[in-house]
């Protein structure tokens, strides 16, 4: 079973799950939902739960109709929305002393590396804090249309920078079908996909809600992502009550097989894409380190090249000026001319604030 052996697992959760079509709290639910997180964090699982609902939830409170509403309006309906959802989990969670804390992205913030990185130090810190990170669209900010409860794309991006081990998109069917089986009663469930090919994307249809924009297209798209870095997917239903009990119990579900490592998918992303911003020329010693596995160092800087910031992707030279490795800076450019051939318990005199002791960590840097 994929999902007992995942460390690091993401949770979407759609907006028809938190509010039915009579547009009443489905409070139940989500108490029988907090006790799969309560069971998944006894077997020492990591969670991040990604959550639709913020519109639906500022429409109830306000009696509005989301067809009605315009972008502008939908921002500030997103905002009093947030408070509802967050106070709805809060209450809820608080009964089975589960710690939970609140993260705003929007896909800019997942795409863009320094943010990206930004979101994955947040979400190791609150792992070790032992809170559970509750991610909401910031659709209060959004700048192009509002895909109201929509999250499918978003929670594949933010399983790709924490670095999970699996996604849960929970939505009101079982899976991905042969062909509908709202129409079609001999539709067959498909249980495993390695590949998404041409036959898989016609197959993949829109379903209609008010509370939701999102169909089983948003879900293929996320699970391309998902396959891309090295991070299992399964649809669920999640309608049920302990939809995740019942996916380890009778695994009716669609599961989406990755294509690549997690760590083949950390290279591709450190080294791809973005030009590298500057470069760092370092010793002997340092280089053997990196060979070994360990962190870049600032003792073990020569010379920096360029002009970066922290979260760019630089190169990491050798003393012959050969590429040995590529890396996301911990540092400014600035800060590391004040910081290089210095022991990194010197960094926070040298600064003057708090830093952390590796220019590159051994998770950011990829030998080439």
């Amino acid at each position: 079973m994929y999902l007992e052996d995942s460390k690091i697992i993401v949770i979407k959760i759609g907006s028809s799950l938190l509010i039915d079509e009579s547009k009443r709290i489905r409070k139940k639910w989500l108490t029988e939902f907090a006790k799969d997180i309560r069971d998944l964090i006894k077997k020492n699982k990591k969670i991040i739960i990604v959550s639709s609902g913020a519109i639906a939830m500022g429409c109830k409170k306000l009696n509005l109709n989301k067809k009605n509403l315009k972008l502008d309006k939908s921002q500030a309906v997103a905002s009093i929305g947030q408070i509802e959802l967050m106070n709805l989990f809060s209450e809820i969670f608080f009964k089975l002393k589960i710690n939970i804390s609140q993260i705003l992205l929007t896909l800019e913030d997942t795409e863009q590396r320094r943010r990206a990185l930004n979101a994955k130090r947040t979400f190791d810190n609150l792992f070790q804090l032992g809170f559970i990170p509750i991610v909401n669209e910031n659709d209060s900010t959004a700048t192009t249309e509002i895909k109201y409860g929509d999250n499918d794309r978003l929670a594949s991006r933010v399983a790709q920078i924490s670095g999970a081990d699996l996604l849960i998109l929970l939505s009101d069917v079982d899976g991905l079908y042969t062909k509908n089986p709202k129409i079609y009663k001999k539709a067959k469930l498909f249980k495993e996909i390695k590949n998404i090919d041409s036959e898989i994307e016609k197959i993949a249809t829109k379903s209609i809600s008010e509370h939701g924009t999102g169909g089983m297209k948003t879900k293929i798209d996320a699970a391309k992502i998902c396959q891309l870095s090295g991070c299992q997917m399964v649809i669920a239903n999640g309608l049920s009550t302990r939809p995740i009990k019942k996916i380890i119990d009778k695994n009716y579900c669609t599961w989406f097989l990755p294509k690549i490592s997690k760590l083949d998918a950390r290279k591709k992303w450190i080294i791809g894409s973005v030009s590298p911003k500057g470069e760092l020329i370092i010793d002997d010693g340092a280089k053997k380190a990196l060979s070994n596995g360990k962190s870049l160092l600032a003792a073990g800087i020569k010379k920096v090249s360029g002009k970066f910031q922290k979260g760019d992707h630089v190169k990491v030279l050798d003393n012959q000026n050969f590429e040995c490795a590529r890396g996301l800076s911990s540092f400014s450019s600035d800060e590391i001319l004040k910081i290089m051939g210095h022991h990194s318990k010197e960094i926070q005199k040298l600064l003057g604030y708090i830093a952390k002791s590796e220019v590159i960590h051994k998770d950011d840097i990829v030998e080439i």
